[in-house]
């Protein structure tokens, strides 16, 4: 089994998984999709899963057995993967969950923009795990810099609606290539942070 397979199945079996889907159910029965809470809560709940793994393998000397196996390059690929695909994976399974028990065929939701906001949040907070080496910081850090930009837009800047993470989940102004427009948007910006996140994890491995 590679390191991605292994990142993965750690990812999808953990606590974090389950309650960060369970959580989402009970949101959205709660407020539903057009809610401050839903909205306010993607970029906590797509944290609970994997985006603390690195953390886990460093502190614990887990990784000085698993790296001269799988490689730094496979090793880093897989945690920020895994990290991604489960964090955007809580979103869309909670979400899928809670429209099917709802059984509301006129309810709007977009699958593909809420699997890449749990995306790009998750590994927002593994780059923030890796730079400051705290769970703590990694939990609360993508929450803090999601507030910010909310804040931002709607009371400062409410014409540069690209930077506001609300408009990434349900789009509400035109966007070039509508949709698929956000979807590059969001992803173009995960790309930057998977850029930073091998930077800083190589580093770290170098002193291991």
């Amino acid at each position: 089994m590679n390191s991605f397979e292994t990142d993965m199945g750690r990812a999808i079996l953990s606590r974090g998984f389950a309650a960060g889907v369970l959580l989402e159910i009970l949101i959205l029965f709660t407020a539903g999709f057009d809610s401050d809470l839903f909205r306010m809560t993607v970029p906590v709940l797509c944290t609970l899963p994997y985006s603390t793994a690195w953390l886990a393998d460093y502190q614990s000397g887990f990784i000085k057995a698993y790296l001269p196996r799988s490689g730094v390059t496979a090793y880093i690929l897989g945690k920020i993967l895994a990290c991604g695909l489960s964090g955007g994976g809580v979103e869309l399974l909670g979400s899928w969950i809670y429209v099917c028990l709802k059984h509301d065929g006129n309810m709007q939701w977009n699958p593909l923009l809420i699997f890449l906001s749990g995306m790009l949040w998750a590994v927002a907070a593994a780059v923030l795990a890796a730079l400051s080496n705290s769970r703590y910081i990694a939990y609360g850090g993508a929450f803090v810099i999601y507030y910010i930009l909310v804040i931002l837009h709607e009371r400062y800047f409410q014409t540069l609606y690209c930077l506001y993470p609300y408009e990434w989940l349900a789009p509400e102004h035109t966007w070039i290539f509508g949709e698929w427009g956000v979807a590059f948007l969001v992803t173009g910006l995960m790309l930057v942070l998977l850029c930073l996140y091998d930077m800083i994890l190589r580093r770290c491995i170098e002193g291991v």
